[in-house]
């Protein structure tokens, strides 16, 4: 009856050991990507009616965020993202990469006015998944944000929203 208990006790240990582990390297895996990881290029229209490629903007840092207008917790944290764009102009490239909606919707939602960030345009949503399963986003969920170093890299990743601008403006520090 001793051994059994023993047995049993170092069974539950074992298994709880073992969960633990596994979420702890979840969780480090959806963090961040490799830093070697290369973001890979598209081509989308923006609200203004241009063209926006990803490989165009090497040489400055860019922050991708996905969102749209229905999410929101997308709605919360977009101020931050305009904010961030209006202050580090010819530094940062924001681009706010709305998924799935038509261009008169996203053009409703703002209205008059005129964001100083690129709001790009994924109708397609091709974009968007193609993003998803390279950055461990398997629920497709948004807003998703990608900071991309001015080579191309990808150096971190969030899923979900920003508190507050303080918040987005650490992790630029931290990140760039």
């Amino acid at each position: 009856m001793a051994i059994r208990m023993v047995k049993k006790t170092w069974l539950i240990w074992v298994t709880l050991i073992s969960v633990v582990l596994a979420l702890v390297v979840t969780a480090l895996s959806c963090s961040s990507p490799s830093p070697s990881s290369k973001a890979p290029d598209f081509t989308l229209p923006t609200l203004t009616g241009a063209n926006i490629t990803l490989s165009e903007l090497q040489g400055t840092p860019v922050v991708l965020n996905f969102w749209a207008t229905w999410c929101g917790p997308c709605r919360g944290e977009l101020p931050y993202f305009e904010d961030v764009a209006q202050q580090k102009i010819g530094e940062i490239n924001v681009i706010a990469v709305n998924v799935g909606e038509s261009a008169s919707t996203v053009q409703a939602f703002f209205g008059d006015y005129e964001p100083v960030m690129v709001v790009a345009l994924d109708q397609s949503t091709g974009v968007f998944t193609d993003y998803c399963q390279n950055y461990i986003n398997p629920r497709g969920s948004i807003p998703f944000t990608l900071f991309i170093d001015s080579e191309g890299l990808v150096r971190y990743k969030k899923i979900g929203a920003f508190s507050s601008e303080t918040e987005l403006q650490n992790t630029i520090d931290n990140v760039f």
